[in-house]
This record gives C-alpha cells, sequence and structure tokens, in this order.
C-alpha cells in the first residue's frame, strides 16, 4: 500500500465511504431479505458493495435504497467494534456463504477478501451498526450522523465476479459516492458530467478514431483513418525525441518459439497473460507479450564493448496480452497493443545518468501535452514474494532498489513508494497521471532488470578486458498507443492541438460555385503538409460548419464569391474567433507554424 492511499485510510473521508456502504448494505438488506452479502469497501471517490440479490434491480430502485440510507443516517446509530472468535463469527453469519468464506480464509491462511495472503494472521472483529452486523475490519466514523445525509449518492449498478474470478458466480453491484458536504457532492457530479461526456469510448466512436468488431475480438481495437493519423503523429514525435537521444530503432515478429519464452522466465511468470501456443510442425509458438527477449537476442548477436555502451534499443512493437474479458476497457485495458518500448543496456556507472534520462523524457512529453499533475511511483517488491511473483534473489532486489532511490533522489525528482508492486525481475518507476479533469491514469514506466541480461548471457568487454553483465532498462514513456490515444481523448476532450488532430483544415464553399475553389486550396493545404478536405456537398454552409465543428476541426475556412475573387479566406476557428477576408498564404504561415512546433494553442 502507497503511503498516498494509507493516507486516504485513515482520513475522516475514508470512514465516511467505509461507514455510508454498511448503511447501503442495511437498507439493500431490508428491501431485500433474502439477499447474500459479500464485501463493501471504500473506494476513490465512494464506496460500493456486492450483493447476491434474489431478483435483479434497476436504477430506479436506487432512489428507495438512497431514501431509506439517509433515513438509517438520521437515527445517529454508533458502530461498534467487537472481536470474536472464529466459531461465534460463523454463528454470526451462518446464514451467508460469502462471509462463512472469508471467515475460513481469515482462520486458515490470513486471506483478505479477494483471497491474496495478508502479511500475518489478522484479529476477527464485526462492526454493528443498528440492525446490521458485518465482518469489517473498519475504521469507521462514530456515529451515522458523522455521514452527511446531503452529501451521498447512489451512482449505478453493474456486475461483478465474486473475488474478482470470472469462474465463480456474478454479483450486483451497486456503486455510491459520499462527501463530507453538498457542494463536494456537487463538484464531484459536475466532474462526472464532464467525464461522460470525455469518455474515449463515446468520443472515439463519434469522432472516428477506433471501432471494435465482434468477429474480430474483444480487446482487439481497429484503428480508422482518423486514429491512424494519430498514431502516425504521435509515433514521429517518438522517433524525433528518441533520435536526439541516441536510440537504434529495430524491428522484432509478433511470434516466437516457446524456448524463447521459457529462456526469458517469462512463461513461468506470465503465463496466464499470455495467449495460448500453437503448434506447428512439433514447434509451439506463442504471439508476443513483450519485445523485451527479441530485444535482448538483437543485443547478443555480436560482441559489445564498454564503448558500445549505452545501447538504446527502440520499437514500437505489437504485442499481444490475454487479459480478463472482465477487465477490458475501452482503448484502456486491451489485448493487442503498439508499444513505446526500448531497452537500454547499460554499466552500472551509467545506470544512474541513463534512468535520469528517461525520466525526463517523460517530464518533455508532459510539457508537450500539458500534462501538469503527476506522481512517480517507485514500485519495490516484496521478500514474501521471492520465487513466486519475484525473481529469488534478495541481494539484487535492494541493490538495485537503492540505486533507483539513489538516482531519484540525486535527480530531486519527488517519487512514492509502493511495495509488492514491481516487475518479475526488478524495481520500477510507474508514472501516474491526472488529465485536464483530474481523472488518474496510469501510464508509462521505468523498469530495472537485473535478471535477464543474466538469463540470455549478455556480455560487453570491460575497460579492464573483463567480461561483464550489463543492467537493462525497460522504459515505455509514451506507454501504447490505445493507452496513450485514449488517455489523449479524455484529456484533450477530442479538441486535439492542430499538430495532433486528424484533420487540421476544413474549406468549406458557401455554393456549388466556389467548389472547385475549395478543392484547390485543398491541394495547396496538403502541399504545405496541412492535413486538409473540402465539404462541397449539398448542404448549406451553416450544416456544413457544424459538421466540422462536431468533428472538433481546428480550422474552418469559409470560402464565397468574393473569397474566391481576391484569392481569400474567411478563417473560424475552433475556439470560437474568426477571421474574415484573410490572404490564403497568411493562413498557411500560420497553421505550419503551430503545427511544426507542436503548439497548444490554435
Amino acid at each position: 500500500m502507497s503511503d498516498q492511499e494509507e493516507r486516504y485510510e485513515d482520513s475522516q473521508l475514508y470512514k465516511i465511504r467505509h461507514s455510508a456502504a454498511h448503511v447501503m448494505a442495511q437498507a439493500v438488506l431490508e428491501f431485500y431479505p433474502e439477499a447474500k452479502y459479500t464485501i463493501g469497501p471504500p473506494v476513490e471517490n465512494g464506496f460500493y458493495y456486492d450483493f447476491d440479490l434474489p431478483q435483479p434491480i434497476v436504477l430506479e430502485d436506487l432512489e428507495k435504497i438512497e431514501k431509506r440510507m439517509r433515513q438509517i443516517i438520521a437515527g445517529g446509530h454508533p458502530f461498534v467494534k467487537k472481536v470474536i472468535s472464529g466459531e461465534e463469527a460463523r454463528q454470526v453469519f451462518k446464514d451467508q456463504p460469502y462471509k462463512l468464506e472469508l471467515i475460513e480464509g481469515l482462520e486458515k491462511g490470513g486471506t483478505d477478501e479477494y483471497g491474496n495472503p495478508l502479511d500475518e494472521k489478522p484479529e476477527i472483529s464485526v462492526y454493528q451498526s443498528d440492525a446490521f452486523t458485518d465482518l469489517c475490519r473498519g475504521p469507521h466514523v462514530e456515529t451515522t450522523r458523522q455521514i452527511n445525509p446531503s452529501a451521498i449518492k447512489l451512482m449505478s449498478i453493474a456486475g461483478a465476479y465474486w473475488r474478482g474470478d470470472e469462474h465463480n458466480k456474478m454479483l450486483t453491484r451497486i456503486y455510491g459516492t459520499a462527501w463530507r458536504t453538498p457542494d463536494e457532492l456537487k463538484n464531484y457530479l459536475k466532474m462526472i458530467e464532464e467525464a461522460k461526456a470525455r469518455d474515449h469510448r463515446k468520443l472515439g466512436k463519434d469522432l472516428e478514431i477506433f471501432i471494435y468488431d465482434e468477429e474480430v475480438g474483444p480487446g482487439l481495437p481497429l484503428w480508422l483513418p482518423r486514429g491512424g493519423v494519430i498514431i502516425e503523429e504521435l509515433e514521429k514525435l517518438a522517433k524525433e525525441m528518441e533520435e536526439k537521444a541516441g536510440y537504434l530503432r529495430v524491428r522484432t515478429p509478433h511470434l516466437a518459439k516457446e524456448d524463447l519464452f521459457l529462456h526469458s522466465g517469462h512463461l513461468p511468470y506470465y503465463a496466464e497473460s499470455m495467449y495460448p501456443p500453437m503448434e506447428l510442425e512439433g514447434t509451439k509458438y506463442y504471439v508476443k507479450p513483450m519485445n523485451c527477449p527479441m530485444h535482448h537476442k538483437i543485443y547478443g548477436a555480436k560482441p559489445r564493448s564498454y564503448r558500445d555502451l549505452p545501447i538504446r534499443l527502440a520499437e514500437y512493437g505489437t504485442c499481444y496480452r490475454y487479459e480478463k474479458s472482465g477487465e477490458l476497457f475501452g482503448l484502456m485495458r486491451v489485448r493487442s497493443m503498439q508499444m513505446n518500448d526500448a531497452h537500454i543496456y547499460v554499466t552500472e556507472d551509467q545506470f544512474e545518468q541513463e534512468f535520469m534520462g528517461v525520466i525526463e523524457l517523460y517530464k518533455k512529453y508532459f510539457d508537450l501535452f500539458g500534462i501538469e499533475k503527476y506522481v512517480m511511483r517507485f514500485s519495490l517488491h516484496n521478500k514474501e514474494g521471492l520465487g513466486k511473483k519475484y525473481i529469488d534473489n534478495e541481494r539484487l532486489w535492494l541493490k538495485t532498489e537503492e540505486m533507483v532511490r539513489r538516482a531519484m533522489t540525486n535527480g530531486s525528482v519527488p517519487f512514492v513508494e509502493a511495495a509488492n508492486e514491481a516487475a518479475f525481475y526488478g524495481p520500477k518507476i510507474d508514472v501516474q497521471i491526472w488529465s485536464a479533469i483530474g481523472k488518474e491514469f496510469t501510464l508509462a514506466t521505468n523498469q530495472v532488470d537485473f535478471a535477464q541480461p543474466g538469463r540470455f548471457d549478455l556480455k560487453y568487454m570491460s575497460r579492464e578486458g573483463v567480461e561483464e553483465t550489463p543492467l537493462c532498462i525497460h522504459r515505455a514513456p509514451l506507454s501504447t498507443h490505445e493507452r496513450m490515444v485514449g488517455f489523449l481523448l479524455e484529456h484533450y476532450a477530442g479538441n486535439f492541438p492542430a499538430w495532433l488532430s486528424p484533420e487540421q483544415a476544413r474549406v468549406i464553399p458557401i455554393t456549388d460555385n466556389q467548389n472547385g475553389y475549395a478543392e484547390g486550396i485543398v491541394r495547396q493545404l496538403r502541399e504545405a503538409g496541412i492535413r486538409a478536405s473540402s465539404d462541397v456537398s449539398s448542404n448549406r454552409m451553416n450544416a456544413k460548419i457544424r459538421d466540422a465543428q462536431l468533428m472538433k476541426t481546428p480550422y474552418m475556412l469559409v470560402v464565397g464569391e468574393n473569397e474566391a475573387s481576391a484569392g481569400q479566406v474567411s478563417l473560424r476557428v475552433r475556439d470560437g474567433s474568426r477571421q474574415d477576408n484573410i490572404p490564403l498564404a497568411e493562413f498557411v504561415a500560420r497553421a505550419k507554424d503551430r503545427i511544426e512546433r507542436r503548439a497548444p494553442e490554435l
């Protein structure tokens, strides 16, 4: 658990939300006495509770549940904790099979509600408030009166597998939110509405960026021409930045023999996230879930000297990972991804400079995209996971973690530490970013690998003439095309800066008489490197302008008889500004300036 998460768990807001979850469960059970209840934790911005209900519920039912919650809150019922034995707990929850399963986990192995092992065997405790008793470790507010009845709202209903396992029964999850004051609730609901308008799944469809198709398969996006433009621009940006930083570009196949992933160690640790193998001529092949084993092969293809290092191999490689169906989400969780990948092979002396060079690259991208809030999360190993979740070498874990910690500290880059979140082969920096409306995303990563260079017998000849094994830094500052485009759609609300817009200018003739002039302008704009089209449909001018606005086109060039005779255009900018009767050359100079320097303004 990170420091931020620990602070939240100790906060009054956490206690309010946890207590509101109990109040909601009490209200639900009053309406559905035969319901079986499971878990109801606080989460970011609210809470939820999962129920096994005797009948389906609909959104309209939330109103009556919410009304009953306010009545319970007004009663001022205290939350009373009691530590009990396992036998007592089984008696209390004798009719609640999900609670009995949790009690068994607490007694036998010390596992949490998702079956994950706990560091130590916990006590078994219950909290009682009014007529409701729950198996719970807390914390809670002292009484229900500390929950503001005007600052709670039930938000939605969803399906959720018990313990997150798709082989278990599907439960009904009710989401709610709770705040200290009505104004906080009002602000949150306003942000939610804005987030809905920015949802990348909706924008991706409306702006013709990507689609999914059942015959292709879930989690396998199809990029439409407009989405392809955005991808090309992002890849062009990455290539420019990486060429300046001395990266070498490589390409690798989409699949490889089983032997490669056994060699790398990914199969024992990562098999559940890989697609099943295909067998041809007695040999098993896997579509690749990551690029690194092939990059290691490229490094090892010839002898290396300390004079060659650092070696930076970069690729926008397509990878495939079998994410669970219930975890797929738009472009954020997919099964096919094009990754802004690179592997940097370094000596220990070079490590800090190269590692921080990647961090500086992050910052340049953040400045370019207007990302003002971000957190560098230092993901560490857990000693208990050695040999299972992590490579079994405690000495190298501690050594490389200290190398990362020292580099970040020396670079004066703030970071937070998170235990048990490392990659299986080494510690890493995960980058959490926030969009323009405050929505959090996990985007980039910067990982240390102390294991695979040795597994692949990668070497370099040192200054002293001795063979040494390099360290490897895995990095992906622009994440994947999928996640990056999803983030940018929501961050910009589809209003991409001109350099990134699929269509940068649309020429709109007022009448058919100007169609030829409009198409001539399009040819000149394209020759100048500006992505442009003309609307020569039979629609009226206002309808054409509205269509361009709906597609969030940065520049609309309206041309009528006067503009055609004078060789001019009347410019309408997406932000609402306009400038009539300007020479076409003046517009081209303005647009090219904004595009070439990747300016945020239009």
